[in-house]
């Protein structure tokens, strides 16, 4: 949707929990309308860090105006690319851990004896849905240890407790009633979310973690958004960490015939009848009549990898150990799995 009142682009069809991928919706739409100018939208600041096998981009949203652009509220949002992470390399699975320790870090804001509350969304019988209940079987869980014994607690362990609350299907409770319950009991000082996410490239599915410190909506990898959890509705800081585990049916198939198209244009002669009908194409319609189209036959079909569990292993690991990391000073890989059960 083009608002020209504003000058912004905004493309709500094609869904994606990334605020990199958004950002560059909004790049790609706003090349090819003639009233914008490409590069990033006003309110939004990229930076581009990391290495070829761990690529980080940290995108800030610093206005309404940004947030009106690429569908993202107002904060942080720090993605790392690990291509390879697909692969059985420990080597990297530990460098990961590490890096993704450090870009957590940055939004974490406690002092030595704040307790930190972990929460896995997500439903544990779904493997593409379990990732969180997955990184909470992974994590050093301390606050009891600190409370009961102390003097058995290396310096520099923070008091963390983690749950999985399950799904409203499951427990027939909303996710964010039971986490604010906890809150109000418990009362720490920074909550971590860890839930599944969508995206619309499927070489990012699996392979790519986002941190943002604007909280979640449990359910919305899938479309089926929730209670959010966020410092509005609980009180204190909420940084969520996701991974896209699946993407809709209809996106591949959009994007398999966009690559098509371009192939086509690339190698069409310019001012031809031809070249000029594959430009006048409006990519966001031709999405919309892809999702029309497969509608009746698939519904609203989501895919995941077919090595799902070892991929949900994999990369719970590179999270639980960078948060074990991140978040208790002194901690190596080498300690974790003293607490680790």
């Amino acid at each position: 949707m083009i608002d020209k009142g504003r000058g912004l682009i905004m493309n709500r069809s094609i869904r994606t929990d990334l605020a990199l991928e958004a950002n560059e919706l909004f790049i790609k739409q706003s090349a090819v309308n003639a009233d914008q100018s490409s590069g990033h939208p006003p309110g939004v600041e990229v930076e581009n860090d990391g290495t070829e096998d761990i690529k980080i981009t940290r995108v800030r949203v610093t206005t309404l105006m940004g947030e009106d652009s690429i569908g993202k509220p107002m904060g942080n949002y720090i993605t790392l690319e690990i291509p390879r992470l697909r692969e059985n390399d420990q080597d990297l699975v530990e460098d990961s851990s590490r890096e993704f320790a450090k870009e957590l870090q940055k939004l974490v804001n406690l002092g030595k004896n704040s307790t930190v509350l972990v929460v896995g969304l997500g439903n544990w019988n779904v493997t593409p849905d379990a990732l969180g209940p997955k990184v909470v079987s992974s994590l050093m869980v301390t606050r009891h240890l600190l409370e009961y014994v102390p003097e058995q607690v290396d310096d520099g362990v923070r008091p963390v407790c983690a749950v999985a609350p399950g799904v409203l299907g499951i427990t027939g409770i909303e996710t964010g009633e039971i986490i604010k319950g906890i809150v109000d009991k418990i009362k720490p000082e920074l909550i971590i979310a860890i839930d599944a996410l969508a995206s619309r490239k499927t070489e990012r599915m699996s392979t790519t973690i986002q941190i943002a410190d604007t909280g979640i909506s449990p359910g919305s990898g899938v479309g089926n958004k929730r209670m959010e959890l966020s410092k509005t509705t609980m009180g204190v800081p909420v940084i969520a960490v996701g991974v896209p585990t699946v993407v809709e049916a209809a996106t591949i198939a959009n994007d398999a015939i966009d690559l098509a198209m371009d192939s086509l244009i690339k190698h069409a002669t310019k001012g031809t009848e031809f070249y000029n009908m594959l430009n006048e194409i409006d990519r966001n319609e031709k999405h919309m009549l892809i999702r029309e189209v497969l509608e009746p036959y698939v519904g609203n079909l989501i895919v995941t990898p077919k090595e799902i569990d070892d991929i949900i292993e994999r990369i719970s690991k590179v999270i639980a150990n960078g948060i074990n990391i991140a978040l208790h000073e002194g901690i190596t890989l080498n300690d974790v799995n003293r607490y680790v059960h």
